[in-house]
């Protein structure tokens, strides 16, 4: 093995070892994925994850975290040109996966822009504006997934990106009043909470009401109705990423059902039990029976 080829192997080994750092309760480069697929997904997450934690992570002020997302940019910029930086195991592995999958690098940008957007917009006015958000933040993703296996037809496009915004939309819910102690933001919009008389300072609060579960109740099945407008892509993509798509779906279905089962505790996040995991499995593969006991 050449020394090029030995540096690009331990970039991606770098990339596996940032996804499996980090709990998800969605799949990340997953044995259900073609082992072809791995590397270049783990490169993808890697690269969102670092972007993810500049945006987020440590006491840094905005201004700070602006400034090294921007150089964060210009190094994708330098890889997109075809620059190797031998010193950034992301880039590496993420360079070789642009070079052998011909990915779109308009997709890593948008990400980009979501997590800076994260650092200045804390607020939603409307669903429109959280909707633009997951455009960029969630979407990317599937397109990429769907470009790495030459499936990205308009229709696969357009049913990819309803499930990751569904799934993005869950994420919020999940996290809603961490991500608003925490880091200053509501991706709920404003004018749902006016509508719903939910104040702000009820979800700083931790503060349940029934009116705050009619509120979520509005999102949750908003989310549910994503999912199922692009459900069907599970079972039409060719190969092993239908396993990968259709285990996602049920996975992103089973944790809003878990938020919907405890309505008197929105704030909560969920984590999934065997049931859901056993469900999962059964959704990816449908010829399994039986699934055990869900409590």
């Amino acid at each position: 093995m050449s020394n090029a080829s030995t540096i690009v192997e331990q970039a991606y080994r770098h990339c596996f070892a940032l996804a499996r750092a980090h709990y998800e309760n969605f799949p990340v480069a997953s044995w259900l994925l073609p082992r072809t697929l791995r590397r270049p997904i783990a490169a993808i997450y890697a690269f969102a994850r670092e972007a993810d934690d500049l945006a987020d992570e440590g006491t840094v002020a905005p201004h700070e975290r602006l400034a090294a997302l921007e150089a964060y940019r210009e190094r994708l910029r330098r890889t997109v040109a075809g620059e190797a930086l031998a010193d950034e195991p992301v880039f590496m592995a993420l360079g070789d996966a642009l070079k052998h999958y011909a990915l779109p690098p308009d997709l890593l940008y948008d990400l980009l822009d979501a997590f800076s957007q994260d650092v200045v917009k804390h607020r939603y006015a409307d669903f429109d504006e959280v909707m633009d958000y997951c455009r960029r933040s969630a979407n990317p993703v599937g397109r990429l997934l769907l470009h790495l296996t030459h499936q990205a037809t308009p229709e696969n496009l357009s049913r990819s990106d309803a499930v990751c915004s569904a799934l993005q939309l869950i994420n919020f819910y999940q996290d809603l009043h961490a991500d608003y102690v925490e880091r200053g933001r509501l991706y709920l919009p404003l004018d749902e909470l006016e509508r719903f008389g939910v104040t702000a300072d009820e979800i700083g609060a931790r503060r349940n009401s029934p009116r705050l579960n009619r509120l979520m109740d509005y999102q949750f099945a908003r989310a549910d109705q994503l999912m199922l407008a692009g459900a069907s892509l599970g079972h039409d993509l060719h190969g092993r990423i239908g396993l990968e798509v259709r285990a996602v779906t049920v996975g992103g279905q089973r944790i809003l059902n878990r938020l919907r089962q405890q309505c008197d505790d929105v704030f909560t996040r969920p984590r999934l039990r065997f049931g859901d995991r056993f469900a999962i499995l059964r959704g990816a593969f449908p010829g399994i029976q039986g699934q055990p006991s869900d409590t």
